[in-house]
């Protein structure tokens, strides 16, 4: 049992807190001006990082699983009903290149750490691989490289935990960084100024953008039962092509990538969803409702990102593996916004990119979700995917390169 006020398996009362403070959230951006400029997601976000370091809530139960396993795959679905698969295509080619700039930067920071960290850190050319594969694709990647180095199970757990804080950390950063005078100063914000536009004088943006609109029961019961079949199908097809074509060791590297793109839930789920959408443009247009309730869901993910950000079990067992992730994510960070800023990507592009590495495609969607960039959630999605694929290969040669010094 958990040393918390509320235990890992008081299951309701978990799920109550989850749902209650997402909605809270909402309330809140939607109420007063200050909780609109600092956005619901931060405060779902920072609240449930509180109540994690006030050891009132566990930082690991089933629940928080069960929301990664299943409230996420239900919530893309819902919100790519409404999409241009043209317009995608069309924003996916510029989201690409700044992703892969982006990239270069966690490469840039794995090395740079490990020169800095080297004589500090045992072992640390197999947590640097770790983090390389995690910092451009993401869970899937960092389970690889720390399989494929024979980390120590020891040594996972801390950058694991150190991870998790650095992450919550910089998600806290992103979604901060539109509010700010000097970013959109200097950089180009279409999205943002998109939405302003539709705002009146001091009117509450959130409350504007997510104000009342005509739903029946039937458009829930069509978003609904339509988001778990197509959950089911692509998760299903997924499955199987995962294990009809070979991929590891054992595989060349045409297989392997191969099964990245076929194999990968989040990708067959985007392209099912898509190709549905295009057959039966006049079927999803008219279900009403899809983006709130999708955008609820959302709000409850950035509530169990928070949860496992412990600072206390930070400075007891990855102070300095702490260091390293956020030095990576630092030197990602510089990269990403000052060459996005010289080939001239728009401030909505570099954030979304750059969160796509860190923390992998759901984050970035449901960080565009979160701020209003509808347009944007299906490109990075498809984009935020290729880390998947990426993600060992270069991971593997970092972590290789790093061991022969």
């Amino acid at each position: 049992m958990t040393n918390t006020l509320i235990q890992s398996d008081d299951t309701w009362i978990l799920w109550a807190i989850l749902v209650g403070w997402a909605a809270i959230s909402i309330y809140l951006e939607q109420k007063y001006q200050w909780a609109a400029k600092i956005s619901g997601a931060i405060i779902a976000l920072v609240g449930a990082m509180i109540l994690a370091n006030l050891n009132i809530i566990p930082t690991e139960s089933p629940v928080y699983d069960t929301v990664w396993s299943y409230v996420i795959p239900l919530a893309i679905p819902l919100l790519l009903f409404q999409t241009n698969i043209m317009k995608i295509w069309r924003e996916s080619g510029r989201l690409v290149v700044i992703f892969l700039i982006s990239s270069v930067g966690t490469v840039a920071g794995a090395i740079i750490s490990f020169f800095l960290l080297k004589d500090h850190i045992p072992l640390l050319y197999k947590i640097s691989a770790m983090m390389t594969g995690s910092y451009i694709g993401g869970g899937v990647n960092f389970v690889a490289m720390a399989a494929k180095f024979e980390t120590p199970s020891e040594l996972v757990s801390a950058t694991v935990v150190a991870d998790n804080m650095v992450m919550a950390l910089y998600f806290l950063g992103l979604i901060l960084i539109p509010a700010l005078t000097f970013f959109r100063k200097y950089f180009k914000t279409p999205y943002i100024d998109e939405l302003e536009s539709n705002v009146k004088g001091d009117e509450n943006h959130a409350a504007s953008y997510w104000k009342r609109k005509d739903i029946s029961l039937l458009d829930i019961a069509k978003a609904v039962g339509t988001t778990f079949v197509i959950v089911a199908i692509s998760f299903t097809i997924a499955g199987f092509l995962d294990e009809l074509i070979p991929s590891g060791e054992d595989a060349n590297v045409f297989l392997n990538i191969l099964n990245g793109i076929l194999g990968d839930n989040y990708l067959m789920l985007t392209t099912i969803t898509l190709l549905a959408v295009t057959l039966f443009p006049r079927y999803f247009e008219n279900i009403h409702g899809t983006q709130e309730i999708g955008t609820f869901l959302i709000y409850i993910f950035f509530v169990v990102i928070g949860v496992p950000a412990s600072i206390q079990v930070i400075l007891q067992n990855a102070p300095l593996i702490f260091v390293l992730c956020a030095l990576m994510v630092i030197i990602n960070m510089i990269i990403s916004f000052g060459i996005g800023k010289i080939c001239k990507f728009s401030l909505e592009e570099i954030i979304l990119a750059s969160n796509a590495n860190i923390g992998g495609p759901t984050t970035a969607a449901a960080m565009a979700i979160s701020k209003g960039w509808i347009k944007l959630v299906g490109p990075i999605m498809l984009v935020g995917t290729l880390g998947y694929i990426i993600g060992n290969y270069i991971g593997s040669a970092v972590g290789a390169w790093l061991s022969t010094l």
